[in-house]
């Protein structure tokens, strides 16, 4: 396949049954972010909880950051039945939803006002369900789309974002415009629901094929002359190899470098998103204003800005993507600065989740297909699985912080400037990396030539 080279080729190229499969599995990814994030915050602030309870139970959200350690079990794990019915990625999914229906039934019946530890417990729960869920579903894009039809990555993550934010905004936009006349525990029960209807859609969606384990056992007989075969083998194997390939591929100098802007990328922006809930409520939006505009319209914009996002990553490449999407996203930060300062103007909360949505998703784009680029073909699981942990540990630990930061400086519109800053540290390392990332782009390019 030749890189496309007008704009209704690029479009054209959309037109993919595999592209459809990765947007589905996407919206069961986003949609665990719902039950234990927007509307958990939702329930605890009218459940009377303070800000900085909020800020903290957001840290179940900390398993997103350490699911690389049992991810090499995702990758080299066979389920017992599932497997032979469903294949690697599609039974640890299904797996996975299983688990959360069964917890989303149970946290329903709990008023986490009275239950604060048995609502945590659960929610801690449905988080390593859902975080184990991300490393089959993110490895199924990988496989689907190897690194040598590098024009795809593009467009294989907008699918991914699209389902996400369609998993995540469908379902928040429904609970917060149901909250008010059915109760949380009621929205809950009906989030039960769509588990089953994403479970569906995991029966539905092909299995990738791919030469992952004809690599895999080549890393074992490597690693055979060194420990020997038998178990010590497979562990070897499973836990060592995936981050030993990693560094030799990148080198240690910058691969240390590429996991620090990993982490630090979207920092800004998870500060923004934890305590975004809290802001609007204080600042004096209903569940229902809530729900239409940052829910079903932020779903409607991240639908089209991340078609569009991925059309231009598409033509001109991840690394501007990267860097225009981190500034623009840095200064959409801005707009809820205004919104502190002007109160409840809806025209104003529309123009801010447009703009916030457009540079949040051209950002994602690049972001998701840069790290896709970083993964070896033969633990793509696993090694996706570390990148993306770094990205939620920023995302997850120094977050949960966020409701003490707006405590301590007690002005909304000065916590969301100072988020719009953060992102300068990851921009210089970008900077600094960027021949290194053409030169990667240049290398599947060759890659997909050579076949």
């Amino acid at each position: 396949m030749q890189q496309e080279h007008t704009w209704l080729d690029t479009i054209k190229s959309y037109w993919d049954k595999r592209l459809l499969w990765v947007f589905m599995l996407g919206c069961s990814s986003g949609f665990p972010w719902v039950l234990i994030g927007s509307n958990m915050s939702g329930w605890l602030k009218d459940a009377g909880l303070t800000r900085a309870a909020i800020g903290y139970f957001g840290s179940v959200f900390v398993v997103y950051a350490i699911n690389f350690l049992w991810a090499p079990l995702v990758d080299r794990l066979k389920l017992p039945i599932l497997y032979q019915r469903l294949g690697q990625r599609r039974s640890w999914v299904f797996l996975c939803q299983s688990i959360m229906l069964v917890l989303t039934l149970m946290i329903a019946g709990v008023n986490p006002a009275n239950s604060l530890l048995l609502t945590s417990l659960l929610a801690l729960g449905i988080a390593i369900a859902s975080s184990t869920q991300d490393i089959a579903i993110d490895a199924f894009r990988i496989d689907t789309f190897p690194k040598s039809e590098s024009s795809k990555l593009p467009q294989a993550s907008a699918m991914a974002v699209i389902g996400w934010w369609t998993g995540y905004s469908l379902p928040g936009y429904l609970a917060f415009v149901n909250a008010d006349a059915i109760g949380w525990n009621g929205v809950y029960y009906g989030m039960a629901a769509i588990v089953v209807l994403l479970m569906l859609f995991t029966l539905f969606v092909g299995e990738p094929k791919n030469n992952r384990e004809q690599l895999q056992q080549q890393a074992a007989q490597r690693h055979a002359k060194v420990v020997g075969s038998g178990t010590l083998n497979w562990l070897s194997v499973t836990v060592v190899e995936p981050f030993l390939d990693f560094f030799r591929r990148n080198g240690t100098r910058v691969a240390i470098t590429l996991l620090l802007f990993v982490f630090l990328f979207k920092i800004g922006e998870a500060f923004l998103g934890r305590m975004s809930i809290p802001f609007y409520k204080e600042i004096g939006f209903s569940n229902e204003q809530i729900g239409y505009y940052s829910k079903l319209i932020g779903w409607g914009a991240t639908m089209a800005f991340t078609l569009i996002g991925s059309m231009f990553n598409v033509r001109f490449g991840i690394v501007r993507g990267l860097m225009m999407g981190g500034i623009a996203m840095s200064a959409s930060n801005l707009m809820f600065a205004w919104i502190a300062k002007s109160g409840p103007n809806e025209s104003l909360f529309l123009a801010a989740i447009l703009v916030d949505n457009f540079t949040t998703a051209f950002s994602t784009v690049a972001f998701v297909s840069f790290l896709t680029l970083l993964t070896g073909q033969a633990f793509s699981a696993t090694q996706y699985a570390l990148l993306a942990s770094l990205g939620n540990l920023g995302r997850t630990t120094l977050a949960s912080f966020s409701g003490e930061l707006v405590d301590y400086l007690n002005d909304w519109s000065l916590f969301f400037i100072i988020t719009s800053i953060m992102v300068i540290p990851s921009l210089i390392m970008l900077y600094s990396l960027r021949h290194y990332f053409n030169d990667l782009l240049d290398k599947a390019k060759s890659q997909r030539d050579d076949e």
